[in-house]
């Protein structure tokens, strides 16, 4: 029997580049949300992503009991997800323009 690693740790890849975990930390800041950190284990896209050379970490979507029968998402949820994204753009597109 060979064993081969389908999936990696892509905390390993994410590290090398605090700076996305920071400006995603500071737009759930700007729009009112304190963000909690915690490991997950699952196969992401975000691992598959950051191990082709494109850092990729997980944020949240507002939704609850992934991947169950019970798996749910409020209207709510939905939109501060949403407000997280734009504020990520807008705050790159400001870091861009220097």
């Amino acid at each position: 029997m060979t064993l081969d690693d389908s999936y990696y740790n892509m905390r390993d890849e994410v590290a090398k580049h605090p700076h996305i975990i920071e400006l995603a930390q500071q737009a759930m800041h700007d729009v009112g949300i304190e963000p909690i950190m915690c490991p997950i284990r699952g196969g992401t896209d975000g691992a598959q992503l950051s191990f082709r050379g494109l850092p990729c970490p997980n944020l949240f979507t507002g939704g609850y009991n992934f991947h169950g029968k019970h798996e749910f998402i409020t209207l709510e949820g939905m939109e501060k997800a949403v407000s997280v994204i734009m504020r990520i753009a807008e705050l790159t597109a400001l870091k861009a323009k220097g």
